[in-house]
């Protein structure tokens, strides 16, 4: 192929659509409007919930195109939505636009409706800018959005709120951005901008009963509309062929073709930073790498480089009159044979570097065919077939310190096709040494195109001086998540105030986590430990150790229950500290049930040593109960810090908000470190919940509080582990234990009089026991010591253990503790007189190569 045809197919100027060779392989089919396969194409990305990609052919991401055409599917829309405003309503509209890849699209919207406001979601962290929202989308590689408008007031008017983004698939991200700005600044209408609607039928009414559920109308303004026919397996053939078309190729001198009939004419296109000829190569003729050479724009002071903090009408007039000048001074700097130039922006700066490509495409008339893409995120397979949208990639670091830390960044379609000189126009907070790093994007260009223009756009900082606040009107905090959607329980076993961050990625290696944990760069709940998967040996010990303990936890259930409704309310309402406490607060419901034949409601919050408790849920709580009646339960006790975590974050959200009635007291299966006067029992022993994670908890992870996840008005976060349905135990543990409820009638009724009659004030002498360890074992930190089997099992699985003791003569009840520290190398060591049946001890000090208060290595 030549470097022109090349270039001409990336345009969908061939006659070739741009997604027959996924749709001939997949059997995936775009249906509806004849304008869809002008302005989409397919690809594959390697992806958990959808292989296939949409790749527009005119939102100027992964194909060049030209920058008229970019932008006036932008403004086209705009004005579509203002005749559907209407002139008065448009004047009070904001516009925002979703990051990455509608952030020039949203902003070119805004053009076309007049005079809004502009603002974009962002993925980069600004210091000294508060966080105004925040939400996920559900599908992206990188789902976390933040809202950093300068001025808070930007959103917290009653005009219509216009969003844009590049494509409407399910709508799972307008809904999550509309439920999480109407809960803070509720208004009356909505209007949702896309070039493509591809819901499917039963997405499609979805929008029209959300509208319905918050009070307000929600308008669909598209370019075009459809939907994305897929069969049955696709997502797993999508996968294979991704995996095929990644692998190294094969060498023909040594391997037959067999494997990859298709070798002969379809290629992967991963460019490297060498110079190269043909297809991959850049312009004909050259024989080394490009020059990179920087140009001047003279940006006009004082206007943002995009919607990133907002963009007003007066920024958007000092911008136009400045276009011209910077245009001309690009021009110039072009060498003088260049006929063909891209002007490439970077990620979430695609406005700018758009309105520079038009200008600059107005100033040199027909004699330069201009082209507009930009870099980004998304990693997509490249094929080099004309049948298929993404035949090149340049594969280079990230260069802007993101606050998501490096990864690798791409440019689609760039190599290859035929461009004389590059414009890369990048922020001055991507103009860092990464940038021009041998493998950074700089080198990777000059080696594919013969000249490289460099183009910095200041970063707008806001004013130092904070922006007036904007008075937030009182926030509707959502009604709990529940099963199926959010757990694998029933809707009616638990109600979670939660919010789902299933599609964020959370989890680190459990070494880097305490590294950074113990060095203080980073608080446990900020991550979350990778999911233990057990080996097959492990879950059979954990099903020998429900057989065998099933009617132990049943009278352990039944007589904590008894006490609650005894002594702390006839009508309790059980909120369980998520996760641990979660299948006790079940299994104490259906006891409730089944003896007295009450429903009682069941809730599931989040508490964090030194963070203290969701304060939202609790105000969610008070809303909806009398604070008295709310019984606070929980797994077991270790040392108490959880109990003091509670009291204390009790007594702060008291003092802050004037509720009182809420009872810091914790009911518990196991109080083994004597830390409250209710529980079932005061035995260390095993539990089996705490042998497993969230294949025992309903599929849920650990919680998250994180600021850049978890805002003022927001609750706790967690994830729903749903790919591991297939190995959740959670309701056959409740079953197991549920079924022995008959049998421990009796003696449930006989202990729970021994309780009732019983002196059950807390001694703390598990707190004693571990501040003892701590000192005599060295390590001088109550945190590194985890007291108790369920304790010390999480230490197994989701810490860096350093030892364990265990009380002499231990049964089976450490078979599962045993196990794991044979496998993780961890030394047992029994103890004499020791007040548990076990305590694992952390790592101290860990780092990757430390050791430990014995002098010796520690073992992974």
């Amino acid at each position: 192929m030549t470097e022109r045809a090349h270039a001409a197919h990336a345009e969908g100027e061939t006659g070739v659509w741009s997604g027959s060779w996924v749709a001939e392989r997949l059997g995936v089919e775009l249906a509806g409007d004849e304008a869809l396969t002008a302005l989409l194409g397919l690809a594959l990305r390697r992806n958990p919930k959808r292989a296939h990609l949409l790749v527009s052919n005119v939102l100027g991401k992964h194909v060049p195109q030209s920058p008229s055409v970019v932008y006036g599917h932008g403004v086209a829309l705009g004005r579509r939505v203002r005749e559907l405003l209407g002139a008065e309503a448009a004047e009070g509209a904001v516009v925002l636009g979703y990051a990455e890849t509608a952030t020039g699209l949203g902003h070119s919207v805004a053009d076309g409706l007049g005079s809004a406001p502009y603002l974009h979601s962002t993925r980069r962290a600004v210091a000294g800018v508060a966080r105004a929202g925040g939400f996920e989308e559900s599908h992206s590689h990188a789902t976390s959005h933040l809202l950093l408008p300068q001025d808070p007031a930007l959103l917290a008017g009653d005009g219509p709120l216009v969003l844009v983004d590049d494509e409407f698939s399910t709508g799972n991200t307008v809904l999550n951005t509309i439920r999480a700005l109407h809960e803070r600044y509720p208004r009356k209408r909505y209007v949702v901008v896309a070039l493509v609607d591809m819901r499917s039928p039963a997405d499609a009414g979805r929008l029209d009963a959300f509208a319905g559920e918050i009070g307000a109308r929600v308008d669909l303004v598209t370019t075009a509309s459809g939907t994305v026919r897929l069969p049955p397996g696709v997502l797993e053939k999508g996968q294979e062929l991704v995996a095929r078309y990644e692998a190294p190729p094969v060498d023909p001198a040594t391997e037959p073709t067999t494997e990859r009939p298709e070798a002969t004419t379809e290629r992967t296109t991963e460019a490297t930073s060498e110079p190269a000829s043909g297809p991959t190569g850049g312009s004909p003729g050259a024989a080394s790498p490009g020059s990179v050479e920087r140009v001047e724009l003279r940006w006009p002071h004082d206007v943002p480089d995009g919607g990133r903090h907002g963009f007003t009408a007066a920024d958007r007039d000092r911008l136009e009159s400045a276009l011209p000048g910077m245009a001309a001074r690009i021009a110039d700097a072009l060498p003088a044979r260049a006929r063909r130039v891209l002007v490439l922006g970077f990620e979430e700066l695609m406005y700018a570097p758009l309105r520079l490509a038009q200008a600059l495409e107005q100033a040199v008339g027909g004699d330069v065919e201009v082209r507009y893409s930009t870099t980004t995120r998304s990693p997509v397979l490249a094929v080099d077939d004309p049948g298929y949208a993404i035949r090149t990639r340049l594969v280079f670091p990230a260069h802007d310190d993101p606050a998501d830390g490096p990864g690798e960044r791409y440019a689609y379609n760039v190599a290859g096709a035929g461009f004389d000189a590059v414009i890369a126009v990048v922020d001055s907070a991507a103009d860092t040494p990464a940038l021009h790093a041998p493998d950074g994007l700089a080198v990777r260009l000059a080696a594919h195109v013969p000249h490289v223009l460099l183009a910095v756009v200041p970063s707008y900082v806001p004013h130092a001086s904070p922006a007036p606040q904007a008075p937030e009107r009182p926030p509707m905090l959502p009604e709990p998540l529940r099963g199926p959607a959010f757990s694998s329980y029933a809707p009616d076993e638990v109600g979670w105030l939660l919010q789902d961050l299933s599609d964020v990625t959370l989890e680190a290696p459990t070494e880097e986590r305490e590294e950074a944990i113990q060095s203080g760069g980073a608080h446990y709940a900020e991550s979350l430990p990778v999911e233990y998967q057990p080996s097959e040996q492990y879950q059979e010990l954990f099903h020998a150790a429900l057989e065998s303990s099933a009617a132990r936890l049943a009278r352990a259930v039944g007589a904590v229950t008894e006490v609650v409704l005894t002594e702390r309310s006839p009508s309790p309402v059980l909120v369980s500290l998520a996760r641990a406490g979660t299948p006790v607060g079940v299994m104490m419901r259906r006891w409730a049930r089944f003896r007295h034949g009450l429903d009682l409601p069941h809730y599931a919050v989040s508490i964090v040593r030194g963070r203290g408790i969701d304060a939202n849920a609790l105000r969610w709580l008070a809303d909806h109960h009398n604070p008295a009646d709310v019984v606070f339960v929980d797994g077991w006790t270790g040392k108490g810090a959880i109990t003091r975590e509670l009291a204390a974050a009790l007594r702060d959200f008291e003092a802050s908000d004037g509720v009182t009635g809420f009872d810091p007291e914790i009911a518990v299966l196991a109080d083994p470190g004597s830390c409250v006067r209710t529980y079932g029992t005061r035995d260390d022993f095993l539990i089996p919940s705490a042998c497993l994670n969230s294949t025992v908890s309903g599929l849920i992870s650990r919680t998250v509080l994180r600021a850049d996840l978890v805002g003022p008005h927001d609750f706790h976060g967690a994830k729903f582990y749903r790919e591991l349905a297939g190995a959740d135990l959670s309701p056959a543990f409740l079953d197991a234990v549920s079924a022995r409820f008959p049998d421990v009638t009796e003696s449930v009724d006989a202990h729970v009089k021994e309780l009732l009659s019983a002196d059950r004030t807390p001694t703390w002498e598990g707190w004693a026991a571990v501040e003892r360890i701590s000192e005599e074992y060295g390590i001088h930190d109550v945190n590194l010591v985890k007291p108790g089997v369920g304790e010390t099992t999480r230490v197994m699985l989701r810490r860096v253990p350093w030892k364990v003791l265990a009380r002499a003569g231990a049964g089976a009840d450490l078979d599962h503790v045993r196990l794991l520290a044979e496998q993780r190398g961890v030394p047992v060591e029994e103890v004499a007189d020791l007040p548990y049946t076990c305590v694992g001890l952390i790592h101290p000090q860990y780092t990757r190569g430390a050791t430990g208060a014995d002098g010796k290595a520690v073992t992974l």
